[in-house]
């Protein structure tokens, strides 16, 4: 079936002082390009990083009606200009960014990512699958060495694998398979600032009560907020999409 999508869109600094975050949605005639991009603190200039990637994948996806193979090229195109730029300023290594993109045509849905910034798929209320970060915690549950629920709290949350803006010596990116669209399905990317601080129970929730994509994406918000009071909280954003 071909997709009736809605969109709502949400970023925001937090406790820091430059918001690292960027994120996008784009249309070309039956595709739409979701995108999501955090930019990794501490490194100067992962706010140049992330807006560079985002803007690269627009101008990508203006130009292409492929959308199979497209986040996988955008990604590779993104990292070429990223690392080029990153010469141009004499910045080597201090623009770097994570990245999820969801892209639909007329039957499916295509997932990619780079780093610990998430995509979910949701049908009838329920999480069916997310993207794996690229983290040292995320290994340790992939190794059973911790569980899953441990992921928000660990002390090595925050180092990630793989990331854009350094060297590769192949591609990092990962691709899901793609999914075919249904009714009652819905997808939200989001930074780590976003998912450390609401739990996928809360995420299931809240769809479930929710009457738009607007308020499923508000009342997660309310819920992030509340549980970062009191913490210098990180840049944190989403994009939730439905398909109706």
């Amino acid at each position: 079936m071909s997709g009736n999508f809605k969109h709502a869109i949400f970023t925001n600094v937090g406790g820091r002082q430059i918001n690292e975050d960027s994120v996008g949605v784009f249309k070309n005639g039956e595709n739409t390009c979701y995108i999501l991009c955090d930019g990794l603190g501490g490194h100067g200039m992962g706010d140049v990083a992330s807006s560079l990637v985002v803007a690269v994948f627009e101008d990508q996806f203006n130009k292409t009606d492929d959308a199979v193979n497209f986040i996988g090229q955008a990604f590779t195109a993104s990292q070429d200009i990223l690392m080029a730029e990153q010469k141009v300023r004499n910045a080597k290594r201090k623009m770097k960014t994570t990245g999820v993109a969801v892209v639909t045509d007329d039957r499916n849905a295509y997932i990619g990512h780079i780093g610990d910034s998430r995509g979910y798929v949701f049908y009838k209320n329920k999480v069916k699958t997310r993207t794996l970060d690229h983290s040292i915690p995320q290994m340790l549950v992939l190794s059973r060495e911790i569980k899953e629920a441990q992921i928000r709290y660990h002390p090595d949350r925050n180092t990630l694998l793989r990331v854009m803006g350094v060297e590769w010596d192949e591609p990092r990116y990962e691709l899901m398979a793609p999914i075919p669209l249904k009714k009652c399905q819905a997808f939200l990317l989001c930074s780590d600032g976003f998912w450390e601080l609401i739990d996928e129970k809360e995420m299931c929730a809240q769809l479930k009560k929710a009457s738009s994509v607007e308020e499923w994406l508000t009342n997660m918000i309310r819920i992030v907020q509340t549980n970062g009071e009191g913490k210098n909280m990180d840049n944190y954003s989403a994009i939730a999409v439905w398909n109706e």
